[in-house]
């Protein structure tokens, strides 16, 4: 990084502390923050910095996103303000690696600022996760030079990215992919079309899986290749802002591939490796999405919970009638527990330990009652939670998604079979 631009970094991040209160960025790995001292055993006590960060998180939350969420909502416009403003916090990005220029948090850290973002927007979270999601293959699999130039450039101003992997007729099979790859010389041709791309008309460059072997016979894990792809490369066509259900703000599109020309230096890993790299980043990056679908139920839960304090039928409040606190304690019970599934998750990855089992069940766990929570919150404010003046609608829209991407909900119930039986074959 250039020295001015570290200058200027290092200068950002003290304003950050200072405003803040926070003592310092540690890049410390994740996994001697929060297991205890030594020999300590179990613990669910967060470090100082751990909570700074969370509350950090928190107030940017309440006092920036939750105050335009619904204006976001409502235009579909891209949150850029906030993500800059994130960005400037240190909330955004933060799993970079030191040697980039980032802090290099744990998944830990990463998903505790997560829950408190989507506790104010789901959309704007997503547009920061997508992030998370498009660097993770360089992440894991990127070498010195890659990682410096497409990690270290996020670093020095607020810019996104995107993971180019599901197609029209390729979502959760990706072994289904059609876009493929053909070397000339020095150089690989990409030919093909991506669809449901999250910050596809935003990202500053894509991860994309192509397949690099034609042999319909030879095994995904063989067939396909994953690329650094600069977005402004002649060739790219960039579709149209999908307008969805809900997460209105973040920024989905189709894009198409025609004889794009992609340096053999922007190979990750090796030809025929780029299953196993985009597979693998999902094993990373199912947590924090995780998490998101927490700060979403948790939300729900709170607002309903106002509410149900505050409106009175039969001349008392209604949470004070069993058939609506009942529904509360399920509620709670539902978001605690989620939440204990993506911290485990998180944690394996920060400990160092192959964490699919665990990020599966938390994905799944998670994205589902997230969805049972925005529904019965809605179910507590009656007619007015049907109506868009009132926060629960939007979050019943917006919680649908988590059972849809980075994995169905199907999906993730086939990987932890695979898993759970696979215990009792070894």
């Amino acid at each position: 990084m250039p020295a001015k631009m570290s200058a200027l970094r290092a200068t950002r991040i003290l304003q950050t502390i200072a405003g803040h209160g926070w003592r310092s960025h540690s890049s410390k790995p994740a996994q001697s923050a929060h297991v205890g001292k030594p020999g300590a055993g179990f613990s669910f006590e967060l470090t100082d910095e751990q909570k700074e960060f969370q509350a950090t998180a928190r107030k940017f939350a309440l006092e920036e996103i939750i105050p335009v969420a619904a204006q976001y909502d409502r235009t579909g416009e891209y949150p850029l303000p906030l993500i800059k403003r994130a960005w400037e916090l240190g909330l955004i990005n933060s799993h970079i690696p030191e040697s980039c220029g980032g802090l290099g948090l744990g998944s830990f850290e990463a998903c505790l600022i997560t829950e408190e973002l989507a506790y104010g927007c789901t959309g704007v979270q997503t547009a920061i996760e997508a992030n998370s999601l498009g660097q993770m293959p360089v992440i894991i699999a990127g070498n010195e030079q890659q990682q410096k130039k497409y990690l270290g450039r996020m670093t020095e101003e607020p810019m996104m990215c995107a993971y180019c992997v599901t197609e029209p007729g390729a979502g959760s099979d990706v072994a289904g992919i059609k876009t493929k790859a053909e070397k000339k010389g020095d150089e690989y041709i990409i030919n093909g079309q991506k669809m449901w791309i999250t910050n596809g008309g935003k990202a500053n460059w894509y991860f994309l899986l192509a397949r690099t072997n034609p042999d319909p016979n030879v095994p995904a894990s063989k067939a396909f290749t994953g690329f650094i792809v600069e977005a402004d490369s002649p060739g790219i066509q960039v579709g149209r802002k999908e307008i969805n259900m809900g997460q209105r703000c973040s920024d989905t599109r189709g894009i198409v591939f025609e004889d794009v020309r992609v340096p053999k230096e922007n190979v990750l890993i090796a030809e025929g490796a780029g299953f196993k790299i985009a597979m693998g980043a999902f094993d990373k990056t199912r947590p924090p999405v995780a998490a998101g679908a927490v700060g979403l139920a948790k939300r729900a839960l709170d607002e309903a919970t106002k509410y149900a304090l505050e409106r009175k039928t039969f001349g008392k409040p209604i949470v004070e009638h069993q058939a609506v606190s009942f529904l509360l304690a399920e509620m709670a019970m539902k978001v605690e527990l989620a939440r204990m599934a993506y911290q485990r998750a998180a944690w394996e990855v920060d400990v160092g330990r192959r964490n699919t089992y665990y990020a599966s069940i938390a994905k799944a766990f998670a994205g589902d009652i997230a969805n049972q929570v925005a529904t019965d919150a809605v179910q507590i404010f009656g007619g007015n939670g049907f109506n868009t003046e009132y926060p629960v609608e939007k979050l019943m829209r917006d919680a649908k998604i988590y059972q849809i991407y980075e994995g169905t909900a199907q999906i993730q119930r086939m990987i932890i079979a695979r898993e759970h039986v696979g215990k009792f074959k070894a």
